[in-house]
């Protein structure tokens, strides 16, 4: 594998979201949250939760009981090079990363 072709951490997913103007930033957020699979997750439904992404936007004030995860399985937990779960009750990756 290149270098090129090698998967960033999460960590160097997070330095270079940072980096990001505020622009770049809201364009990056609004792609990963087309691909955002939290609506469609059983602790999720039902809630009357709006909100969505909790990966990278924190856990919800609104979910508080867990009902099964689908966070290992989501494109945008691939995408981030996430390794947790359950965003929306434990926090951003970032919260649980303790960056």
């Amino acid at each position: 594998m290149t270098k090129e072709t090698q998967k960033m951490t999460f960590e160097q997913n997070m330095e270079a979201m940072d980096k990001m103007s505020p622009a770049e930033r809201d364009a990056k957020v609004a792609e990963l949250t087309k691909m955002c699979i939290c609506g469609g997750c059983p602790t999720y439904m039902g809630t009357g939760e709006t909100r969505l992404l909790f990966c990278a936007t924190g856990k919800s004030t609104i979910i508080e009981k867990d009902k099964g995860c689908l966070c290992p399985g989501c494109p945008v937990q691939n995408t981030l090079s996430l390794r947790w779960d359950r965003y929306c009750m434990k926090g951003s990756g970032k919260e649980q990363a303790g960056m």
